[in-house]
């Protein structure tokens, strides 16, 4: 693009690969392309420059995101590409190998997203990586969805997880004040939006540089005024410690939804030593009987990797032994997979075939367990949330335990109380009463 092209407009197209986090990422570079007058557009083919905001966590989103990049690479050659995301801290040899006329945008270089748009389109490669402070809270951002406003709470962890490459690319624990994230909540709340989301690597490290804590946070935003619900994000189960009680005393709370994500990945000691999770299987057991016995409907989520190179078959079974006994209602299972510069990638991995054994076993019990712990649902009414549009048509409502339910004859931010027709393993069908 020449210079008289630049001056005329420049449009940017952003896609998302990833959590939470990485999306609300994506909304603070939305956020400061728009306070720089750069326009926002909804195809990749109205776009001068498409930033592609890539995950680097397992395998399949990184073979994914290097192909995306090859693919427009060749599709718009005239287009500009620029790449954010954990990538670019994580891998990039790789990056620059697969992209040497992209440029970068590291993520704790967000606040630097309009100048590196601005020096590509005017035709030179700019790339802002390493490390910063900058805090991601109250600063400009715009929102993927209307109803839904995603707040990082801090940035980072505690953490030293022998087989996750995501610690490298966003480095060490960075909370941000209480004030300030409860001062970004009200602001959403008073723009429309009908659920909170807090969100973090781990939130429940939240504080442990600061001496600010999760469960306070949880409440000064709970008791803010207004219609919303909160959802709290992923807890790494060693950063609770004596902090459990009034954690769930703040999940008690009418406006908190009743849903922790707890990964435990593992059901054996040995093999949760061998991570670096510094948790054992009795301390998670702990967590989760309290919060049960607490706050009986509570949604608990967990992460199981299959596999991981040390895993015994003794090893596994006891996996799927505290799968039968937790009965978890949520279970995001992944097969282990070297990651770069994870320490575990020096390890010999598993044969494949007991990896797809494995993997095909505890899959049957998850959806037997799942759909058993939905069926008691058929019949009852229950409080829920509309808070985005179906894919295949009607809505979907959030459940005070964060179920989905699919209804239609509602509108986005209604508070309804839904009448559960049908079940199954990931969601409810209902009707509104």
């Amino acid at each position: 693009m020449n210079s008289s092209q630049l001056d005329d407009s420049m449009k940017v197209f952003i896609e998302t690969y990833g959590c939470t986090f990485n999306q609300a990422d994506s909304e603070i570079m939305a956020g400061i392309l728009n306070a720089n007058d750069i326009e926002l557009v909804d195809n990749q083919e109205e776009a001068d420059a498409i930033i592609v905001n890539t995950c680097y966590v397992k395998l399949p989103t990184e073979s994914k995101a290097i192909n995306r990049i090859k693919n427009l690479q060749s599709e718009f050659p005239d287009k500009e590409i620029i790449v954010a995301g954990c990538m670019v801290e994580v891998d990039p040899k790789k990056l620059d190998d697969i992209g040497p006329n992209c440029s970068w945008i590291g993520p704790h270089q967000l606040n630097k997203t309009a100048d590196v748009v601005k020096s590509a389109l005017a035709g030179e490669v700019a790339r802002e990586f390493g490390f910063s402070d900058e805090p991601k809270v109250c600063v400009p951002k715009i929102r993927q969805d209307p109803c839904i406003h995603v707040i990082q709470i801090c940035e980072g962890c505690l953490g030293s997880c022998t087989y996750c490459c995501t610690r490298f690319a966003r480095g060490h624990l960075n909370s941000y004040p209480i004030e300030d994230i409860v001062k970004e909540a009200r602001q959403a709340i008073e723009e429309g939006c009908v659920e909170i989301e807090l969100t973090a690597q781990d939130t429940s490290a939240f504080g442990k540089d600061t001496g600010e804590r999760l469960a306070d946070l949880i409440r000064e935003v709970a008791n803010l005024e207004g219609d919303f619900r909160v959802r709290v994000g992923m807890m790494h189960p060693k950063n609770i410690g004596n902090d459990l009680e009034d954690l769930i005393d703040a999940f008690k709370l009418e406006k908190v939804y009743k849903f922790i994500h707890l990964p435990i990945q593992s059901g054996s000691d040995a093999v949760l030593k061998h991570m670096r999770r510094n948790h054992t299987v009795e301390d998670y057991k702990k967590i989760v009987y309290r919060f049960k016995e607490e706050i009986p409907d509570i949604t608990i989520a967990t992460d199981i990797i299959i596999g991981y190179p040390t895993e015994t078959e003794e090893d596994f079974m006891r996996t799927a032994d505290l799968i039968e006994e937790i009965k978890f209602n949520l279970i995001h299972l992944s097969k282990y997979q070297h990651r770069e510069g994870a320490t575990s990638s020096s390890l010999d991995n598993i044969p494949f075939e007991d990896m797809k054994r494995r993997s095909k076993y505890l899959s049957e019990i998850k959806f037997r367990i799942l759909e058993d712990e939905n069926k008691y649902l058929k019949g009852k009414e229950l409080n829920a949330l509309v808070v985005e549009k179906g894919s295949k048509g009607g809505f979907i409502a959030k459940t005070d335990s964060y179920i989905p339910v699919v209804v239609q004859d509602v509108e986005l931010r209604d508070f309804i109380k839904v009448h559960i027709d049908e079940t199954t393993g990931t969601y409810l069908i209902g009707h509104k009463v």
